[in-house]
């Protein structure tokens, strides 16, 4: 007897310890760990993940059987069984989160299945699968496990191979084609009956003498001069079936050109020299490479995945954003060619499935891609990169909350392989790491071509504000004529999207809101409609205040869309590209603005954070930050860093080429060390200051955070139950832990549910796990009544 243990889809903690389940005996031996099965649970019917096979179970009733696979092959490999197991107990989230987690998008729905026999001795063996067809389509579900058990043993001993078709949201790609019917005697014997001007069908006759038993695209057939009613006149004789293969779907939208590896200056070769060795010796060592803006941290990276795959091993490259991702994967493909598969959300459910495969069966030696890319399934993992390693965007907001650093370092320990943390402005976390020896410190001090960083001025938009009202100051405007005369190309960032930043009538104050979230509501101008950026909730914008019915209704602040505005105003002939996630939502938007620019179609290229990091105009000589602040206006313990961050990273988009740059930083608080220090990208100042304020505060690095967060419909629930908490937290937890709150959430209410938060700092609890487990267990008793309960590991902020 056999027994599959299994984790079913049913997010609870109770959950979270698999089932057993009766592998029948005709699948005996063929049930495999990493497998998705179908199960009864309860009185209904749920997927599951197969984790184990063993021959006992510890419950002693009767056990219920598995009802179907899901899959032919297991879709989970034994490392990330493994890692979903680590990362549920340090997200404190579910483990059938983790699983579902680690598969593309189109993998969580159920797939159609193609059967191809490898020849017709294999369909003569098994009519019962085949039905005298070398291609059949395969419904799992409906075989019974006598015919599962078959296609399985057939499927491990290469006798067949299983296609899978996405369902539900994607189709397959499926191009027409043509399968050879004849043998090579029966096609020379047709080929002496067929006419001597017959010139279509003898060249056909003779491709198939050739090459017996193979399909062939009918484009391919075609470019071969073979005409149209050719196929059709062969397919009535029985020399060709009409059919169709599947094509592998290709993200890459553009092809590059091989591309060789750059002399390496000093510092660059220094570093790729002890990163090379710890991959040669199998190190999981973590390597933080810190790198002025333009100092080559690319080549840096390009040459040391090299070495890995000259090892025999595979490469794993993160990136932050997916706008980063065309530039950087094309220098990556250029060097690898085809060996470089793509993973981020931007890609359709087909696109990141095809790329899955690629990667799950070794196609695919190097894998770019943002976070959800940690996951991908490479095998011999020989090097780890995390490119921008103090992006936000690491870190996963919702369940499970994890921090993809942490995410790779566990992968680097399982592959024996080192991680590199590349910025220009290293996390403090990461920093203070190296500077206790935990990391391995690597500078790149200079940039590449020894050009000087750009000039940084600071306009005290005080000033400005007082003479006259705009968005873009005098020295800003004055600096953009001079560049467009030079017809050199500027960058200006506005860290916010939208027309403007709310509606408020002058009358009567009134401001309008979202019905569902305590938020002021975003204008958007080219819909015509007021956003709530949490919920989704749109409506037209008034004409005349809703409250007084004065017309004296008007926009305050300023969005990405009025900056365009103005700044097409301001400089008519200008070419003006504005990059936000509204002009990115549709497929290619990203690389086709990206391209355009850098193709200097567009002489201003505005945008939000996104245009800040990672990308390279050799023509860009002037970047301009419009609210340099608006960061700081956050109650976050990180704002100074975020700040400081942003400013240095958009700054080194300036000047990056031959031609001198120029940076203007416009902001209201000129005086605040993050603007100053950024204004010279003194980061090793900026580092001893702010370690300093988070001492003091007794914010991480120097103590560890745990955010707990509970949410109900009432928020006089809400806050009782935190109440409750934070009582029970005091009992369990030592004197020296500080617990903040509850205290609402800077939103208290989002989509019609209330918010509150306990922050936990400390230093050494070991009680600490065991009462959030406690929590978490007791809340779930408490679902019904409406109350959610989240535990954030290491929270990115406090609000």
């Amino acid at each position: 007897m056999q027994i599959a243990q299994v984790i079913v889809d049913v997010p609870t903690r109770q959950t979270n310890n698999p089932y057993s389940y009766l592998i029948p005996d005709t699948l005996k031996d063929q049930v495999m760990v990493g497998m998705r099965v179908e199960v009864s649970f309860g009185n209904r019917k749920v997927t599951g993940f197969v984790v184990a096979v063993t021959n006992k179970s510890e419950f002693d009733g009767k056990l219920k059987p598995i009802d179907s696979l899901i899959d032919l092959a297991p879709v989970i490999n034994p490392e990330l069984l493994k890692l979903s197991s680590w990362l549920a107990d340090q997200t404190y989230s579910f483990k059938i989160s983790c699983l579902q987690t680690m598969l593309p998008g189109g993998m969580r729905t159920r797939n159609q299945k193609r059967l191809i026999a490898k020849d017709d001795v294999i369909v003569q063996q098994h009519p019962e699968i085949f039905h005298g067809h070398q291609e059949i389509d395969y419904n799992q579900k409906r075989a019974d496990d006598k015919t599962v058990a078959t296609v399985l043993k057939l499927q491990r001993a290469g006798q067949i191979q299983v296609v899978e078709n996405l369902t539900h949201h994607t189709h397959p790609m499926m191009l027409k084609a043509y399968r050879g019917e004849i043998s090579p005697a029966t096609a020379q014997s047709a080929l002496a009956k067929v006419r001597k001007n017959a010139t279509c069908q003898i060249k056909l006759l003779d491709l198939l003498m050739k090459h017996p038993n193979q399909t062939f695209l009918q484009s391919k057939l075609t470019a071969d001069g073979i005409t149209a009613t050719t196929l059709k006149t062969a397919q009535q004789r029985g020399w060709l079936k009409k059919t169709a293969v599947q094509r592998v779907r290709n993200p890459f939208l553009r092809p590059t050109k091989p591309t060789a590896p750059l002399q390496l200056n000093a510092d660059q070769k220094r570093a790729v020299d002890q990163i090379n060795t710890a991959t040669t010796q199998r190190a999981d060592q973590v390597f933080l490479l810190e790198g002025v803006t333009g100092s080559g941290k690319t080549e840096v990276y390009l040459q040391s995945i090299a070495h890995a795959l000259a090892l025999g091993r595979t490469a794993l490259m993160l990136v932050p954003e997916i706008t980063l991702t065309p530039q950087i994967v094309a220098r990556i493909r250029s060097r690898f060619g085809d060996q470089v598969a793509m993973l981020h959300s931007a890609l359709s459910n087909g696109e990141r499935h095809d790329e899955w495969q690629r990667i799950n069966s070794g196609q695919a030696k190097v894998v770019v891609g943002v976070r959800s890319a940690i996951f991908a399934p490479l095998k011999n993992i020989g090097l780890i990169i995390i490119d921008e390693e103090h992006d936000s965007s690491y870190k996963q907001s919702d369940n499970p909350r994890y921090q993809t650093r942490d995410v790779a370092k566990w992968r680097a320990g399982y592959h024996h392989c080192p991680v590199v943390l590349g910025s220009a402005t290293p996390s403090l976390e990461s920093r203070a790491r190296a500077m206790k020896g935990v990391y391995q410190l690597l500078t790149l001090p200079h940039r590449i071509n020894r050009q000087a960083l750009p000039h940084v001025s600071i306009v005290d938009m005080k000033e400005v504000a007082t003479k006259r009202q705009g968005i873009l100051s005098d020295q800003l405007i004055d600096a953009i004529s001079s560049r467009l005369k030079r017809r050199e190309q500027i960058i200006l960032l506005l860290n916010r999207r939208g027309y403007s930043s709310f509606l408020m009538c002058r009358d009567c104050g009134y401001v309008p809101k979202c019905p569902n979230c305590d938020i002021s509501l975003t204008v958007h101008k080219d819909t015509h409609t007021l956003n709530c950026h949490y919920c989704g909730h749109k409506e037209p914008i008034p004409m005349v205040c809703p409250n007084c019915h004065s017309n004296r209704i008007r926009f305050y602040g300023v969005g990405s869309q009025q900056l365009e505005e103005q700044v097409k105003q301001l400089f008519p002939t200008a070419r003006v590209l504005r990059m936000d996630v509204d002009t990115t939502r549709r497929k290619g938007a990203h690389e086709a603005i990206i391209n355009q620019f850098g193709a200097h179609q567009a002489d201003i290229l505005l945008g939000t954070q996104m245009i800040a990091k990672g990308l390279d105009f050799p023509e860009v000589t002037l970047v301009g930050v419009l609210n340099a602040d608006s960061a700081l206006q956050f109650p976050d313990f990180r704002s100074s860093e975020r700040t400081f961050q942003l400013l240095t990273q958009v700054s080194g988009r300036s000047g990056r080429a031959d031609k001198v740059g120029e940076v203007i930083i416009q902001t209201f608080n000129p005086d605040h060390y993050a603007i100053q220090l950024a204004q010279t990208q003194d980061y090793e100042r900026f580092y001893a200051t702010e370690m300093r304020v988070r001492h003091d505060g007794k914010y991480p690095p120097y103590y560890f955070t745990v955010k707990v967060t509970g949410s109900a419909a009432n928020e006089n629930q809400t806050a009782a139950e935190m109440f409750g908490i934070l009582n029970f937290l005091k009992d369990r937890l030592s004197s020296q832990a500080i617990i903040l709150g509850p205290t609402p959430k800077a939103i208290t209410r989002i989509n019609n549910r209330y918010y509150y938060q306990i922050i936990i700092k400390y230093r050494k609890e070991p009680q600490l796990r065991s009462a959030l487990d406690q929590i978490l267990m007791d809340s779930q008793k408490k679902q019904r009544a409406g109350l959610q309960v989240a535990i954030d590991n290491e929270p990115l902020d406090f609000m």
